[in-house]
């Protein structure tokens, strides 16, 4: 059995790295503003399965190949480090753009929105970083199946992730006018996005902790 404080902190870590701007939140919302909120529930899709390819590969033991080849391990958080720096330079970039400026982007097909949804999840190092080294640590021994547990704490997880996200989705249309007629706003965020990217590219490149192992 789950205990009841596992399950609070675990929603509190998703909902804190949620809110965080990162490649999921930039993807959902630029396809949501340039293609429809259609095409950013589509691409909410992929992502969503990208969510349920962590929860499966750290409880079935990717944790286990990390800790055998730990330089593995220090390759994909540095290379997610990096990419999130890249992401918080073309924000505060001179001519930068904001997540919710309008931009004009081709419009893909169901699948690929879905693909393109999925691969940005999967590349996202925020959340290998959750399934990996976050979550396990709210999983009690004493409480009966680790396995168990792990994926009951993943969904947790997933049910956070998904529904702020689908708010994020069905609101970025009227966010994006309301930034547009607002400049000094648009600049504000595109710089308070930019500034939590380049922190949390910061906190991961330096982060000394190992992942956990399942069992």
């Amino acid at each position: 059995m789950v205990e009841l404080s596992g399950v609070l902190g675990v929603a509190l870590v998703a909902l804190g790295m949620v809110l965080t701007p990162g490649p999921n939140m930039i993807y959902l919302v630029s396809r949501s503003i340039t293609q429809g909120r259609r095409a950013g529930v589509v691409s909410l899709g992929g992502v969503a399965a990208g969510f349920l390819v962590y929860l499966l590969a750290a409880n079935l033991g990717l944790s286990v190949v990390f800790l055998a080849v730990p330089e593995l391990y220090v390759a994909v958080k540095l290379a997610g480090a990096g990419y999130l720096a890249y992401l918080a330079w073309n924000a505060l970039r001179p001519g930068g753009v904001s997540a919710f400026a309008p931009e004009e982007l081709p419009h893909d097909s169901s699948r690929k929105l879905f693909t393109m949804g999925l691969m940005t999840n999967l590349l996202n190092p925020k959340i290998a970083i959750m399934y990996l080294s976050l979550i396990p640590q709210f999983i009690s021994l004493e409480a009966g199946n680790v396995l168990l547990q792990g994926f009951l704490l993943g969904s947790v997880q997933i049910a956070v992730a998904l529904t702020v996200n689908l708010g994020i989705v069905l609101a970025a249309g009227a966010i994006a006018v309301f930034l547009a007629r607002r400049p000094s706003w648009l600049r504000a965020q595109r710089y308070l996005m930019g500034t939590a990217l380049g922190l949390l590219a910061v906190s991961v490149a330096t982060d000394t902790s190992a992942p956990a192992a399942s069992s």
